[in-house]
């Protein structure tokens, strides 16, 4: 069953993973609902060039690139539009996804409840905030609440901090989130599977949290196969 995934976009710098991240798992076929943090939104203004209103979002606002202003190309540069036998994916898909949005205070939606069944979580990129209150087990708004509710129900939990050099409490806080279940996938992109653009550091990071929730994709050559 393919399972809907939540997706958290907090106030680190990686923007484009969050971006080519919920365009993939929708050409992928899955739901995503998604939340995104006011200084998530900020970090997308001062990296895409995108201006997203967090009260009224709208998906052409995020996706397709509607508020980029004149001129600008770095989320063309990144996210191409995918289709069902392009790259992107392993297989054929039947239907793209449905984008589902929530206001970061709603804690009245459905994935702030452990009873709505998802296939999993990506907090991407995550903050450092973001990172020490789900490590502590605090739930200051509805990203840090639905990643409290995939710890508890054991689901999959993905997080994507970019931070670097990394301070000794927030390594400590990668320990405590990893002993609590979560998955710690740093935005770190590999080179050797021949880079020619951003975009394909971008897709790098992208298909590893892939993985992780157990999706098919052909974003990247894999080491030892033609």
């Amino acid at each position: 069953m393919n399972r809907p995934i939540v997706v958290g976009i907090t106030g680190a710098s990686g923007a484009a993973y969050a971006v080519r991240l919920v365009e993939v798992l929708l050409t992928a076929g899955r739901d995503v609902h998604l939340s995104i943090s006011p200084s998530g939104r900020e970090v997308i203004r001062q990296e895409l060039d995108l201006h997203v209103d967090l009260g009224d979002f709208t998906p052409d606002s995020l996706l397709l690139g509607a508020g980029r202003s004149s001129g600008g190309n770095t989320l063309a540069e990144i996210t191409e539009v995918s289709t069902g036998d392009s790259n992107v994916l392993g297989s054929g898909i039947v239907r793209r996804g449905k984008l589902h949005y929530h206001h970061y205070q709603d804690y009245m939606c459905s994935v702030a409840s452990g009873s709505f069944l998802t296939g999993g979580m990506v907090v991407c990129p995550c903050s450092g905030t973001t990172l020490s209150a789900v490590a502590g087990g605090v739930a200051g708004n509805l990203i840090q609440r639905a990643a409290e509710v995939h710890l508890k129900e054991r689901r999959k939990l993905v997080l994507v901090p970019r931070e670097t050099p990394l301070s000794l409490p927030a390594i400590d806080n990668m320990r405590r989130a990893t002993e609590a279940g979560a998955v710690v996938l740093p935005a770190s992109p590999g080179f050797y599977q021949g880079v020619e653009s951003v975009k394909d550091l971008v897709d790098f990071v992208v298909s590893r949290i892939l993985d992780q929730l157990g999706i098919d994709n052909g974003l990247v050559d894999r080491w030892g196969t033609e």
